[in-house]
């Protein structure tokens, strides 16, 4: 692993830990501000809890186990995922800068909405980091790639034994052998 993963990862994932720890330990505190985007969100997903103190945790939560997993390095691709996908809504409903009305809070919003924004970026790279090895994709592409070369071997292999083959047998039945 390079120097860069080892440095970075911890780096990005430390933001996640520390945030998500606020909204587990206290989900009061940002519910407020996450009313308008779970509302439309749990009108259309049955499996997620009703109350927005409990969506709040949960999204804590997996910011936490996302992060300590990104930091660690152990499953960087899916936890950087996990982190990409519970920080949409979580920007969505911490920096609405086109809500605001003065405008030094306006100004304010907007950066950390670019900031999460430019934290989305990073973690949709982490997300398709190889890490230097092949991907899965590239490895089934290779895979079926040998598999046909070999099918096309046997083919070809058949098709050279399976003429001289029949002329002996032909050859064998009118000997009578």
């Amino acid at each position: 692993m390079s120097l860069l993963r080892i440095v970075g990862r911890p780096l990005l994932a430390s933001m996640f830990i520390a945030g998500g720890m606020n909204s587990v330990r206290r989900p009061q505190d940002v519910a407020t501000a996450a009313e308008p985007v779970v509302r439309p969100v749990t009108d259309r997903v049955a499996v997620l809890p009703e109350r927005t103190e409990q969506l709040v945790r949960l999204n804590g939560a997996v910011q936490v186990a996302g992060g300590v997993l990104l930091g660690l390095g152990r499953f960087p691709r899916l936890s950087a995922l996990a982190l990409a996908a519970t920080l949409v809504p979580t920007t969505l409903a911490g920096h609405r800068f086109w809500e605001a009305e003065d405008g030094s809070d306006r100004a304010q919003q907007r950066i950390h909405f670019l900031k999460n924004l430019s934290m989305l970026g990073g973690l949709l790279i982490a997300a398709d980091d190889t890490g230097g090895s092949p991907s899965l994709l590239w490895r089934g592409r290779h895979a079926a790639q040998g598999v046909r070369h070999d099918a096309h071997v046997v083919r070809r292999s058949v098709r050279a034994t399976a003429r001289p083959a029949a002329v002996a047998g032909g050859v064998r039945s009118k000997l009578g052998v």
